[in-house]
């Protein structure tokens, strides 16, 4: 039996829900289809308990910042606040239920179980089948990529949603990647007490980053204690029911309590029956056009995309789909500007290309770098004061094509940098600007000197 419906979205993370939800909101009917907990990956096992725990490990290291600038604290760190504050606060202990309530209260229909497309605008949910008038939208977000390191699957390993959920830190933690969802748990639980080492196979941590920005939070955990290994490959697992050995590539064996398997992760398209439509099943992403249209009346939105695995790109996304569906004006997307913040202290805040990546494109770059230390506002905040600005310009139009902001607000400083890259602002306009005194943003202004 097939049901008519206007519209049907196949997962409701955040871009799905709000594809979904605003729709509902409009009058369409709308069923969306869910196997896991409405809301997705973001407020049960990433952004927001992830935030809640860098924000807790930030006020130890606060703490112990104050001998030598406010005289003494004594710091005793104790796990239990931060994993109820997770359990209790953020996730309702992973119960999905007031999110459920709050689309179902705009008019939407929530069906549990694993969507799959069925031909042109058809889903089906085990015995049930949906025919969508307006269309279907993909939503269905991203799933830890493992690598293949021989022994690795026959492990108990976590993945970033054990090291969310663990109701307290383990003696010693192998962080098997250095990329943004790697470091910023690795430092949350060394700052809890916890043993760590860091693999990454590059040569320096978050690899998609700037080299400076990498080299800079390195020093930063290496000196909070954190052992690194970087430019190393893991060649083998083992685990003896107690503890994790992995073995690097120059024959090192490293040993933990637990292993944290960080590398990455990939669109979640597997069994989707993308076949069905005339589309690649093996895909690795959704080619789309500017208003996220895959085929006729198919949308994708976020990480399905290939567009950056963020809940900001995922939520950009969703409000160009519902424009398209409802037949309302605006502009196709952009990504000209794509802002991204990996949370450790020093934040590392991004936006737009890297140095690296302009000149990939073959565009003529210059690029201007500053010190935070060196700063006013640097100098003042002494104790936790490491930073950067690195700016990347376009040397033939006068325009930056990206920028990076690290120290205590970077994610914060990165939105005036945003604005620069979205709206083409001229580096000679940027130059005479006038920056308060005394602010962590003023270093921008040395940046900018040092482009020439």
């Amino acid at each position: 039996m097939t049901e008519q419906v206007d519209v049907v979205v196949i997962g409701m993370g955040p871009g799905g829900e709000q594809v979904a939800g605003r729709l509902a909101e409009a009058g369409l009917n709308v069923v969306a289809v869910e196997a896991e907990l409405v809301g997705g990956e973001c407020p049960y096992w990433a952004c927001v308990p992830s935030k809640m725990m860098i924000r807790a490990g930030n006020l130890l290291a606060e703490a112990r910042r104050v001998p030598g600038m406010a005289g003494t604290a004594q710091v005793t760190a104790d796990w239990a606040p931060v994993a109820a504050r997770i359990r209790d606060d953020a996730t309702d202990d992973w119960n999905d239920r007031v999110a459920a309530d709050r689309f179902t209260g705009k008019g939407g229909r929530l069906v549990r179980g694993l969507g799959r497309l069925d031909g042109p605008s058809r889903v089906a949910v085990g015995e049930q089948t949906f025919e969508a008038r307006h269309g279907v939208v993909i939503a269905t977000g991203s799933r830890p990529q493992i690598p293949p390191v021989p022994g690795l699957a026959e492990v108990p390993y976590w993945t970033n949603r054990d090291a969310i959920a663990a109701k307290e830190p383990p003696r010693s933690l192998l962080v098997l990647g250095g990329g943004a969802v790697g470091v910023e748990l690795a430092q949350v639980y060394a700052r809890f007490g916890t043993q760590i080492t860091v693999v990454e196979a590059m040569d320096g941590l978050l690899p998609a980053e700037e080299p400076e920005a990498g080299a800079l939070l390195a020093e930063v955990l290496g000196r909070e204690g954190l052992a690194l290994r970087t430019g190393a490959r893991a060649v083998q697992v083992r685990h003896d029911g107690d503890e994790f050995g992995l073995t690097l590539e120059n024959g090192e064996e490293l040993i933990a309590q637990r292993l944290l398997v960080a590398t990455g992760r990939r669109a979640h398209l597997a069994g989707l029956g993308l076949e069905t439509v005339g589309l690649d099943p093996a895909a690795r992403t959704l080619p789309t056009d500017g208003h996220l249209l895959v085929a006729p009346g198919l949308w994708a939105v976020g990480d399905v995309t290939g567009h950056g695995a963020f809940t900001h790109v995922a939520m950009y996304e969703a409000e160009i789909v519902c424009r398209a569906v409802l037949g309302e004006p605006g502009p196709p997307a952009d990504y000209r500007a794509l802002p991204r913040v990996t949370f450790t202290d020093p934040e590392v805040g991004a936006v737009g290309l890297t140095e690296r990546q302009a000149r990939e494109k073959g565009l003529r770059v210059r690029t201007g770098l500053s010190r935070l230390p060196a700063s006013a506002r640097g100098w003042i905040h002494k104790a936790g004061n490491e930073g950067l600005y690195k700016l990347v310009a376009d040397e033939d139009r006068g325009v930056l094509l990206g920028a990076t902001a690290v120290g205590p607000a970077g994610g914060e400083v990165l939105y005036g940098l945003a604005v620069a890259v979205q709206a083409e602002v001229p580096v000679e306009s940027l130059r005479h600007m006038i920056y308060a005194y005394p602010t962590f943003h003023r270093g921008v202004e040395d940046a900018l000197r040092d482009l020439g």
